[in-house]
């Protein structure tokens, strides 16, 4: 089984199921197979078979795919909090990650902007060969992740809004909270998939990522400025709050404590692991009992990075700096 690198593009926020004639593929015998059906993220991959003559061709080209790595990217350190549940689903594969710090944040930043910087961490990405790219932050995934799709239409792609909200419909009883950025909270990506069946309570949280990126966590400052935050998400009464930036789940102790026990917190970075192993497992792509190789790059390398990276993973790796010229 092999990753189809022909992506199909339903219509969005829905299971879909594709027919399809066999056909062959690249010239190199491979066939797709007359049914696929798949969760929408929105890129799908679909199962390939080889033809008896070309068994050879198909596995040197199977392990050749199964060996590359997965890679991830965040406009800083948030994505760390998808990269270490990946490491923790996936022992084995081969991890590259991007941070874009030297740009960031991304929520403050037009779409255009986002897009732009989008496709040049997805060109450095496929310039390392991965296999697949987890897209680990949620403006990225909210403005620019069907633009770079329709670009880079040869790999796929897995955003964080999709599971995150499969996740929330789930848990939710009526009122479904969504914090985020300002971009991805003004995409009205959540609002449009949640809004028919959930009230739907939003609140963009701007400073909520320099806390983060500052390594401001326990201050008592950082309480207050979630307190105020998260005002108008306690007087609505939501039962469910999404955290819908890759940033926000190293905040997830305070916003807890706040929030109150009995209201279910969403951390996509749970949510987006376990839809990349389901995806690999789904293809036979997934590598077993093997020594990875952890790979991160930052596009600034301040320093403290080191120290933090080593905290948010709970082990050293290998930290490099990231040019895009």
């Amino acid at each position: 089984m092999v990753l189809f690198r022909t992506q199909i593009h339903p219509a969005p926020m829905h299971r879909c199921g594709v027919n399809a004639d066999r056909q062959d593929v690249w010239g190199q015998g491979l066939t797709l197979t007359n049914r696929v059906t798949a969760r929408v993220t929105p890129t799908i991959c679909v199962y390939l078979r080889p033809k008896k003559q070309n068994k050879k061709l198909f596995t040197r080209h199977y392990v050749r795919i199964m060996n590359k790595p997965i890679g991830i990217f965040d406009s800083g350190v948030g994505g760390l909090t998808v990269a270490r549940e990946i490491m923790k689903a996936l022992p084995y594969e081969d991890i590259i990650y991007l941070g874009d710090t030297a740009r960031v944040p991304y929520g403050s930043k037009s779409k255009e902007t986002i897009i732009r910087f989008s496709k040049e961490i997805v060109e450095f990405l496929t310039e390392r060969e991965v296999k697949l790219i987890v897209v680990a932050c949620n403006s990225a995934s909210s403005n620019a992740l069907l633009e770079i799709e329709k670009i880079y239409n040869n790999i796929p792609f897995v955003g964080v809004i999709r599971p995150g909200i499969d996740k929330a419909l789930s848990l939710a009883k009526k009122v479904i909270g969504v914090i985020g950025t300002r971009a991805t909270i003004e995409s009205g990506i959540y609002s449009t998939a949640l809004g028919a069946k959930f009230r739907v309570v939003q609140k963009p949280c701007p400073l909520f990522v320099p806390i983060v990126e500052e390594w401001l966590l326990d201050r008592p400052f950082t309480r207050e400025i979630v307190e105020f935050y998260l005002k108008e998400q306690r007087k609505e009464r939501v039962d469910t709050l999404i955290l819908a930036c890759t940033h926000y789940p190293l905040l997830k102790p305070v916003i807890s404590d706040v929030m109150g026990e009995e209201v279910g917190i969403v951390d996509s970075a749970v949510e987006v692991a376990r839809f990349v192993k389901m995806l690999l497992d789904k293809n036979g792509m997934r590598n077993k009992k093997r020594r990875p190789q952890y790979t991160f790059y930052f596009s600034d390398v301040p320093w403290f990075i080191d120290d933090m990276v080593e905290r948010l993973l709970g082990r050293k790796v290998e930290i490099r700096k990231a040019d895009f010229d």
